[in-house]
């Protein structure tokens, strides 16, 4: 449909799961796709190669999106690459899982860094060359546990809180310059890392959504080609939850 033909679309942590979905969703779309990858290297590079067959402009990019200065930097490379940036999506993040009492600093810090920090890096990079369109959507993805938490997550749901405050607060100062800045909070969706749950573990969690499946990646890429498009051009501030009805 050509939602997004025209735009240059920046995913990071799109070597797999939903990133590789909403990379793929974009580029389908007629969007000139940036996208970076950090420890896999052969995923990152096949992806790549993958998104060439749609015609558009690619590239993929090694850099570590907690990093402040990489991120800068990254951002300066796609810019001399593409020419332009309309579209960050902030999709990098891990977990280390574990109770509070039994939770290392080093397991806070780094969940901290790359879920959250990451977001701050990329977007404080790429909102100057925005703000000089006069033009540009950011898509953040959050979670169901930044909003209503989870046991043996206390990082993880603290950082994807922290991203719906940052998303909104973007939002409240960027929209007079024409920049729209929105999150996605995914529900249980069926990815490599839900693949290492057992099946009796899996048949629970999706008993407990109404609509009694787990979502997919592709269902997340196209929430986030709508928020990308023109088609929500008069949305921001939002957090658009993508879970079967899992928080209703």
């Amino acid at each position: 449909m050509d939602l997004l033909k025209g735009k240059v679309a920046l995913i990071t942590g799109a070597s797999r799961g939903i990133g590789r979905a909403m990379a793929q969703k974009f580029a389908q779309e007629g969007a000139s796709v940036a996208f970076t990858y950090l420890s896999n290297v052969e995923k990152g590079q096949a992806l790549e190669e993958e998104l060439r067959a749609f015609g558009g402009q690619v590239r993929g990019y090694r850099s570590d999106a907690s990093d402040h200065k990489a991120a800068e930097e990254l951002i300066t490379q796609v810019l001399a690459d593409f020419g332009k940036l309309d579209v960050l999506v902030n999709n990098a993040g891990i977990t280390k899982d574990g109770l509070l009492m039994r939770m290392t600093e080093e397991q806070w810090d780094t969940v901290i860094n790359v879920n959250l920090k990451s977001v701050f890096n990329l977007t404080k990079a790429a909102i100057k060359t925005m703000m000089k369109a006069k033009s540009g959507s950011i898509i953040n993805l959050t979670s169901v546990v930044g909003i209503r938490g989870n046991a043996g997550q206390a990082n993880y749901a603290a950082s994807k809180a922290g991203i719906i405050g940052f998303t909104k607060s973007v939002a409240l100062e960027l929209g007079s310059r024409n920049i729209r800045s929105n999150a996605i909070a995914p529900g249980f969706i069926e990815t490599e890392m839900t693949g290492e749950i057992n099946e009796k573990a899996l048949e629970e969690w999706k008993q407990q959504i109404p609509m009694k499946r787990g979502g997919q990646p592709e269902e997340i890429a196209d929430c986030a080609v709508f928020l990308a498009s023109d088609l929500s051009r008069y949305i921001t501030g939002q957090v658009l939850q993508v879970d079967g009805g899992m928080l209703t």
